[in-house]
């Protein structure tokens, strides 16, 4: 199968967040995945989540990737990093209902299939993985299918 690699300079700056969605949306639809597909709106909240994490907690600039399948299967991954020259490692917190931030790195685990990270260089990638099913049996297990998130209620505000 082939795989489109894609990536973004993102400056130090909150509003590159923004920016940073837009643009992935922009290139998943470009691979054929559709903006209300529930793997979409998952990795887009993803790339949200890590491109947030690089730029408030490093204040430095960071590189988005994102690895597309190039042609439909019948279970293709959707791979999503973050590398920045920060040398602290990712360390994900226990917060109160009060809080307004630290729940990034739990909403990654809770959603991705699989993620982690790596010292690169003098700073480190941070990366999670979306399977994405096509397949209605498939779909039964993969978090792009939307049984995934039956009972569930999302917000966005």
């Amino acid at each position: 199968m082939q795989v489109l690699q894609v990536q973004l300079e993102v400056r130090p700056d909150p509003a590159e967040v923004g920016r940073a969605r837009k643009w992935a949306r922009s290139r998943l639809a470009g691979s054929g995945i559709a903006a209300d597909e529930p793997l979409a709106e998952t990795l887009v909240l993803l790339v949200s989540e890590l491109v947030t994490n690089a730029v408030v907690h490093t204040g430095r600039p960071a590189v988005l990737r994102l690895s597309l399948p190039g042609t439909a299967g019948e279970t293709a991954t959707v791979r999503l990093e973050v590398a920045d020259t920060s040398n602290r490692a990712p360390v994900p917190r226990c917060v109160d209902g009060e809080a307004t931030g630290g729940r990034g790195l739990a909403l990654v685990n809770g959603l991705a299939d699989r993620w982690g990270w790596s010292p690169e260089g003098a700073g480190k990638r941070i990366w999670c993985e979306l399977d994405r099913c096509t397949t209605s049996r498939a779909a039964q297990s993969c978090i792009g299918g939307a049984s995934a998130y039956e009972g569930l209620a999302f917000e966005a505000v």
